[in-house]
């Protein structure tokens, strides 16, 4: 069973003219479908929390950016574990089974939950298993996919992902507009969806095992991870973290400009997950083709915009559907891109370490900037907040810039059935 996601006639990469480059496999497409339940579940409730928290229950801006600041950063705590875990066990499917348990059984946890503290326990509960799902996940995706295409395989997965993102806001907008302030609904059919995910990860994604050989030891591990192939691409991916915020305070801040009616607000999700949804592939294909270094700083470009165009003192449609494309493209120039920049520079039997290990520095970077921003929002006021934020993200790609400076070659590593000179020639 294979997913053909060919290139167009006439346009095969330099070295692949007059053949054709692998197909993206089942275990991609079903992991892309594992993701796109999961992704509906989530979703609805991201929707829906930065207004359940402001207008529901009577939280301020600041309380919103610590439980943003949570949704963001609490997954960093498991996520090397979650990779380490998935390497060293050699069964990174359970593993990542795991994760999706968690975040499924935290859905219904909502129900009860109404104050701030009880409210970031269950997002603490659900980022949690995130972070454990996550490089274990992306470590499958990059065994089941051919060195030359990781970009395109990501990309394929991503838009799967994202045709669940843009579905869950809609779910939870139909939810709300039949039945008004029904909140416990949307959390009871996402708790339906993330059993959906669960299940069809445990049935009908493969148990990719990947080393017959013994246990991964840790030392092994730290050694990857502290190792000149990777340290510049992580102190890059955490330095333009720190200047990232979640797609909340934007949101917030179209809403606060334009006054748009707050049963409007999970629509905003769908428009940057459909832009998101358009561009996964072909800023995956462009990542193989020019260098994933470079789309990955590209990406931030897109998302300074962004932060200029929400702080902008004119509104209107026009003007909000620019800032959700702008922020859909960031996503796409990064999210995948990222771990196949990654998965390329360890060796196969640490990969999911590797991966997690680039995670774990971006969200702890973009916990920090929430919960920074949160207090620039109440000292500054949403404009000024912005704005300085726009400028301090452009001195950190700057700086990413530089440092991934004759990056975009990957390195030749020693991984199994990969032909390292041939690699390096991409």
């Amino acid at each position: 069973m294979y997913v053909s996601v060919r290139d167009r006639p006439g346009a095969d990469p330099a070295g692949e003219r007059g053949s054709r480059l692998p197909r993206v496999g089942a275990t991609v497409v079903l992991l892309g479908v594992v993701s796109l339940l999961t992704d509906v579940s989530s979703e609805m409730v991201a929707a829906v929390l930065p207004v359940y928290l402001t207008a529901e229950l009577g939280l301020g801006v600041l309380a919103y950016g610590l439980v943003d600041g949570l949704y963001q950063g609490a997954s960093a705590l498991v996520r090397i574990l979650g990779g380490y875990l998935g390497d060293r066990s050699d069964r990174p499917k359970w593993v990542a089974t795991a994760g999706y348990a968690l975040s499924a059984a935290s859905r219904l946890a909502m129900l009860p939950a109404h104050g701030l503290g009880a409210v970031t326990a269950v997002v603490t509960a659900d980022r949690l298993g995130k972070g454990l799902r996550t490089a274990p996940r992306d470590a499958l995706i990059a065994d089941a996919s051919d060195p030359r295409t990781l970009g395109r395989s990501f990309g394929v997965h991503r838009t799967l992902d994202t045709i669940g993102a843009a579905a869950g806001p809609l779910v939870a907008f139909s939810l709300l507009w039949f039945l008004p302030g029904a909140y416990s609904a949307v959390f009871v059919a996402s708790f339906a969806f993330a059993v959906l995910g669960v299940a069809v990860m445990v049935l009908f994604v493969p148990d990719r095992r990947r080393r017959p050989t013994a246990a991964l030891p840790v030392r092994r591990v730290l050694r990857e991870l502290t190792g000149p192939r990777l340290r510049r691409p992580l102190i890059a991916a955490g330095v333009l973290g720190l200047f990232t915020i979640g797609d909340g305070f934007v949101y917030l801040s179209l809403q606060d400009r334009d006054q748009f009616a707050a049963s409007y607000f999970p629509l905003l999700f769908v428009g940057t997950n459909v832009a998101y949804l358009a561009l996964a592939i072909p800023l995956g294909r462009l990542a193989d083709r020019v260098g994933r270094s470079r789309v990955f700083v590209g990406g931030h470009l897109a998302l300074l915009v962004a932060y200029l165009v929400a702080a902008a003192p004119l509104g209107g449609l026009g003007v909000t559907a620019t800032a959700l494309v702008l922020l859909g493209t960031f996503y796409a120039a990064t999210d995948g891109v990222l771990a196949a920049l990654v998965s390329r520079r360890v060796t196969s039997d640490a990969r999911g370490s590797g991966i997690a290990a680039a995670q774990t520095v971006v969200v702890i970077a973009r916990f920090a900037g929430a919960l920074a921003f949160g207090s620039l929002w109440q000292l500054l006021g949403r404009q000024a907040a912005l704005c300085l934020l726009a400028g301090l993200l452009m001195t950190g790609v700057v700086m990413a810039a530089w440092l991934l400076s004759g990056q975009h070659r990957p390195d030749p590593v020693a991984v199994p059935g990969v032909d390292a000179a041939a690699e390096d020639q991409r």
